[in-house]
């Protein structure tokens, strides 16, 4: 088994606050903790993390230290990436292209999403889009 290099996608890691029984909590619940893979973050995509995580809070259960104690352990353990180049617009949604630009930047294999018709294209740069079971089943989480 190789290791992989991952961008999260926003949704994943609201889906993964918001419950405790899915792929995206299995996944969250990794990081740091499974040599399989190495998160990859921007001051974009985490400043988006915590603008959604901040938004939904008392859905999640979680309060604002909560929170910044999340992200500043995932800043602690992901490999964190200045993005100096942008060939905007080239995925169906503006916001997208945040991701596949740090996916790229950081050399990663995998952008782990839900919407993964919206990164059709990817595949240009070597990344590979997929969802959380799938990915959890690349690194041998899942059967």
């Amino acid at each position: 088994m190789s290791r992989f290099e991952a961008v999260i996608d926003t949704n994943e890691f609201y889906a993964g606050l918001r419950s405790q029984l899915g792929a995206s909590h299995r996944l969250l619940r990794g990081i740091g903790h499974n040599t399989a893979f190495q998160i990859h973050l921007s001051v974009p995509l985490v400043l988006e993390y915590e603008e959604i995580a901040r938004r939904h809070a008392r859905t999640l259960g979680l309060n604002y230290q909560d929170i910044d104690d999340i992200l500043d352990y995932l800043c602690s353990v992901a490999g964190l990436h200045e993005v100096f180049y942008m060939w905007r617009p080239f995925l169906p949604d503006p916001d997208d292209d945040m991701l596949l630009e740090l996916a790229v930047e950081a050399e990663c294999n995998r952008l782990i999403t839900f919407n993964l018709k919206d990164f059709a294209g990817a595949d240009q740069f070597g990344v590979k889009a997929v969802g959380p079971s799938e990915f959890l089943h690349e690194i041998g989480v899942l059967p």
